[in-house]
């Protein structure tokens, strides 16, 4: 999406070393394969940019990509860079600059009308970075810990905790919703307190109904997991959510990610624990 961090993304994988192309027309890809191919290249990586600046080429767009993905001497891989609405419009006020799909208009008309054209292309993507709450540096850090050579692609399992009343995260694969169990906000002791005290997750976990919860997303996962790995992802978010994600959300994506754990490299993180009234 235009305004989602672009340039930053194009500097972080020249810092990586590859080469790249800024708004390459789809139609010159094929021709573009040719010279990387040649005997005499000596170009390892390369990162290619396509957006809506060059729309009128953006049409063949998925033509290109089917003869990229039937190459059997190159690995290709699609990141998707989003925002919300709300946080794009505000960087092109920031910026004072026009969406390019409707110049000299409303930036958030033209951001619908690029969510519209991309979505088909945001499907087909391997990896999906949420760029929103991302200061440049943070995004920066991301990439190069995803694409740096130094470190072995793993697949690994990201669980986020979050509340339904903040909004459901935009890069989560998979979501639990786990409102449907007791909810320790109405303890008077436990409401100020979150899933990471041993008596909130003690009262979440003493339920029936999140026993069978447990063994019942436990077997999901153990059946998914593998073939997510088998389709080629090299991570899977998996939102768990409760109304307002710091009790029960975050007791279970803690929970779930210990059991996880012994097969697959996990990450845990805690959206909206400190959106609570009071901090």
């Amino acid at each position: 999406m235009s305004g989602a961090g672009k340039t930053v993304a194009v500097q972080s994988f020249e810092d990586l070393g590859y080469y790249c192309v800024d708004n390459l027309p789809p139609t010159l890809l094929p021709k573009f394969l040719e010279l990387m191919k040649d005997s005499t290249n000596t170009i390892q990586k390369v990162a290619l940019v396509m957006d809506l600046r060059g729309r009128e080429f953006f049409d063949s767009l998925f033509d290109a990509l089917d003869i990229l993905g039937k190459e059997d001497w190159l690995d290709e891989h699609i990141l998707f860079l989003d925002a919300k609405d709300e946080k794009l419009v505000s960087r092109y006020k920031e910026t004072r600059r026009s969406h390019p799909l409707d110049p000299g208009g409303l930036p958030l008309n033209g951001i619908r009308q690029e969510r519209e054209i991309l979505d088909l292309l945001r499907g087909r993507a391997q990896r999906i970075i949420d760029t929103t709450n991302l200061k440049p540096r943070e995004l920066r850090e991301k990439i190069v810990k995803l694409y740096s050579e130094d470190e072995q692609e793993i697949f690994s399992v990201h669980m986020v905790s979050f509340g339904f009343k903040h909004g459901i995260p935009i890069d989560a694969d998979t979501v639990f919703d786990v409102r449907f169990l007791p909810n320790p906000h109405y303890v008077g002791q436990l409401q100020p307190l979150t899933g990471l005290n041993q008596e909130v997750s003690s009262y979440v976990f003493k339920w029936s109904e999140t026993q069978m919860f447990i063994d019942k997303v436990l077997d999901l996962l153990r059946f998914m997991l593998p073939q997510y790995k088998k389709e080629g992802k090299s991570q899977l978010v998996i939102g768990i959510g409760c109304t307002g994600g710091q009790h029960r959300s975050v007791a279970l994506a803690e929970y779930f990610a210990k059991e996880l754990s012994s097969n697959y490299i996990t990450h845990v993180s805690h959206r909206d624990i400190d959106k609570r009234k009071g901090k």
